[in-house]
């Protein structure tokens, strides 16, 4: 890999990062500083902790950005569950958001493993 641009956690987290934009603009105004918020912070933090990752030199650093990057990804789950409760978004949209979390959370989950592996000179 030449570039954090060439990583497929990376790309998908870019991209679940922009679904997460689209769907902040169909919630309530007056959720703008509460749920709007929290969604888009914790959603920008994912791509953001593999990109700060990637950049480290040694792959337990990768490896505790990539671990923080999927607490925030489980941090979005938490918050479109509370976007259902409150009847913001549809069982419909939530389902889509969760199997999007899902897939990312996996490659996420490859992505450490395969610095795990790195790190014990496997790789």
């Amino acid at each position: 890999m030449q570039n954090i641009t060439d990583l497929e956690a990376w790309k998908l987290a870019r991209q679940f990062r922009k679904d997460v934009s689209v769907l902040c603009k169909s919630l309530p105004k007056e959720e703008r500083y509460r749920l709007v918020d929290q969604l888009l912070r914790a959603s920008r933090s994912i791509s953001a902790n593999i990109a700060e990752g990637y950049g480290r030199f040694h792959f337990q650093e990768n490896i505790q950005y990539c671990r923080q990057a999927r607490g925030s990804l489980i941090e979005c789950y938490d918050h479109f569950s509370c976007a259902l409760d409150e009847e913001y978004i549809s069982q419909e949209l939530f389902n889509t958001m969760d199997q999007k979390h899902l897939h990312l959370l996996k490659v996420i989950n490859g992505y450490i493993a395969y610095l795990k592996k790195r790190k014990s000179g496997e790789g």
